[in-house]
């Protein structure tokens, strides 16, 4: 199925490292992050959970959860989080999904266009664009998307500051400019009238043109 922004997230029941979850339940009245990879035991993907249990006291400050998923057995993920605390120096601490049918990678559309159709002799290669990130908001939509391919670890910082802007948008009607970073200057979208915006900001912003209103951050900063 082909999932676009805004769609409702599919929901399942799934075997992970913590026990069997409900995806929405598991979500609960927050946000969640879902993140995949191509397979156990294999050296980016090391990386990058390791560098994300590193990250996910961030997370948890945003009140947003984080999950991961492979194509491997829940008993193959407990063998490989030793190698990722070992090698990264953090312990993996979000719970990891079995998904050996595949079930929920080809619900999510996680699969190559080559896919053999069973995790049965799959590699790294042939799991290669298998690196997806969903962040699904409180209201269980899907607010964004990524795809990666497999030699490219993905930059887990620029998730947690997509994060960052996703939730001043959904509490402040603002936008985030080009490389905004958490704290920086933000716009008032063009949906705001300029006398909605004197109510919401009584500090007053700065009018680069009509359509381009630049105004502090509102909102507490949480600092990395």
């Amino acid at each position: 199925m082909s999932i676009r922004l805004n769609d409702t997230a599919p929901d399942f029941q799934a075997e992970t490292t913590e026990g069997t979850i409900n995806f929405h339940n598991w979500i609960g009245d927050g946000w969640a992050i879902l993140f995949s990879h191509p397979k156990d035991f294999t050296p980016v993907c090391t990386t990058e959970l390791g560098y994300m249990a590193k990250l996910a006291p961030e997370f948890q400050q945003r009140n947003c959860k984080v999950i991961g998923l492979s194509v491997d057995p829940v008993a193959r993920h407990a063998e490989w989080a030793k190698d990722i605390q070992e090698t990264q120096g953090y312990a993996v601490n979000y719970p990891m999904i079995g998904d050996p049918d595949l079930a929920i990678a080809k619900l999510y559309d996680m699969l190559p266009a080559d896919e053999p159709g069973t995790s049965e002799g799959r590699t790294a290669a042939t799991n290669q664009t298998v690196r997806s990130v969903f962040i699904v908001g409180p209201d269980k939509k899907i607010k964004l998307m990524l795809t990666y391919p497999m030699a490219t670890g993905r930059n887990f910082d620029e998730i947690l500051r997509v994060l960052d802007s996703l939730q001043l948008t959904a509490g402040y009607k603002v936008a985030t400019p080009v490389n905004w970073k958490n704290g920086e200057d933000v716009i008032i979208v063009p949906a705001v009238s300029d006398e909605e915006a004197k109510e919401k900001f009584p500090n007053g912003w700065k009018t680069v043109k009509p359509y381009l209103r630049i105004v502090a951050q509102p909102g507490e900063t949480i600092m990395n």
